[in-house]
């Protein structure tokens, strides 16, 4: 059973109301990872305006996923033991504050710090919603539920994709940053509508064996790093590639937010079409990966049409699984539900964490191109990764045929 603290005060709801709960905290995802993104888009107006290197931003930008991966232990036990809205408000105030510091940045060093401190702050929110799915959504709508939670990786791109097409070209990166930090403000006021119910939904269906579950978990982590760094990297220098591939900067600014707005969509459609057959989500989250890195393969042709082409289907498909990822986790443990939200995590921040500096070395290295086909190459490694664990998966199913694992 899905133990949740005693302390919340709120009454059980009503599962038809979950859906408010699981919005909002999307929306506090959204913001809490939109520093790493903004900043990001930002760079090459941050790196003329501040003087510093692609290499020394590219630094900046790691330590934001870095502190997430590192930090996600600690924010697992305290996500076990706060009040899930409260850890997940608190991460939206830390969120909106390291974006209007950045905003006052003069050098790389308040960059890296207020950087690293929204990372940690970026840890919360995983551990807390995979909480909050177990405690408030059926589990037949699990996937719809966690595919919303994992759209905001996409919505966190779209802002900042605004921001270079909309403020920049007129305010400056300084004023698009504070434009983002009081939108990260706005999820704090939603507060309310994610307390966790005192009396869990009835009890889910039996976990798999310890040691299986343990192994396909770390499988699964070892693919979501390998896919997050190949599309963190292309997410992270969007704006530079398509620029380089010859468009221009507004051109590729709203290029992103509409990549952004297809991703959001398929992390939704995914949801609602593998809560009919959630067995299947590990083929579905290799194909997307696949599928993704053919997406950048297109990218590192540097020409516009496959710039586009390629963007579109490295948005869509390549960061389309992140929502299964955690649906499938929270199924396989359906006991350890912060488990399955920091293994998650854990995976993504850790591939995020080596995408900006290590694509930064190496396009200044052996050029973009090559640096892209790096990022196709993870990908297709991270659905080898994928498949492995499915059949780990399999033998812990056929290990305690019980429950979600053991559905034919």
């Amino acid at each position: 059973m899905i133990t949740t603290p005693a302390c919340e005060p709120a009454p059980p709801p009503q599962r038809s109301r979950h859906w408010p709960a699981i919005t909002a905290a999307a929306l506090t995802a959204t913001v809490t990872v939109m520093p790493g993104f903004a900043i990001g888009a930002l760079a090459p107006a941050i790196e003329t305006s501040l003087d510093i290197s692609r290499t020394t931003l590219g630094l900046a930008l790691s330590s934001f996923y870095a502190a997430t991966a590192v930090g996600s232990p600690i924010a697992k036990r305290i996500a076990a033991r706060l009040p899930v809205h409260a850890v997940l408000s608190a991460a939206a105030l830390i969120a909106a504050a390291v974006l209007l510091a950045a905003a006052q940045a003069h050098g790389p060093t308040l960059l890296t710090a207020a950087l690293v401190v929204g990372g940690l702050g970026n840890a919360l929110v995983q551990p807390a919603a995979g909480r909050l799915i177990a405690a408030r959504t059926p589990t037949h709508r699990r996937s719809l539920a966690a595919g919303i939670v994992g759209a905001a990786l996409a919505a966190a791109t779209l802002i900042p994709g605004l921001l270079v097409a909309l403020v920049l070209p007129d305010y400056g990166w300084r004023s698009a940053l504070v434009t983002a930090g009081l939108l990260a403000l706005m999820p704090a006021a939603l507060t309310a509508r994610m307390r966790t119910p005192a009396t869990p939904l009835p009890p889910p269906p039996a976990p798999a064996p310890r040691r299986q579950a343990r192994a396909t978990l770390m499988m699964w982590s070892l693919a979501a790093a390998l896919s997050a760094t190949g599309n963190n990297a292309v997410a992270t220098y969007f704006v530079r590639l398509g620029t380089d591939s010859g468009l221009p900067a507004r051109t590729a600014g709203n290029l992103l937010a509409l990549s952004a707005l297809l991703a959001i969509a398929v992390r939704i459609t995914a949801g609602i079409l593998t809560d009919r057959a959630p067995r299947r989500n590990p083929a579905v989250i290799a194909s997307m990966m696949l599928a993704g890195g053919l997406g950048l393969a297109l990218i590192s042709t540097g020409t516009p049409a496959t710039f586009v082409l390629g963007a579109m289907l490295a948005f869509s498909a390549g960061w389309g699984w992140t929502g299964l990822l955690l649906a499938t986790a929270l199924h396989l443990v359906p006991n350890r539900t912060e488990n399955a939200g920091h293994t998650v995590q854990v995976g993504i921040y850790t591939g995020a964490a080596v995408a900006p500096f290590a694509f930064a070395a190496l396009s200044d290295t052996v050029g973009h191109t090559a640096a892209t086909l790096a990022c196709a190459a993870a990908a297709v490694a991270a659905a080898g990764a994928v498949v492995t664990g499915s059949l780990l998966f399999a033998g812990a199913r056929r290990g305690g045929r019980s429950g979600y694992l053991g559905r034919g």
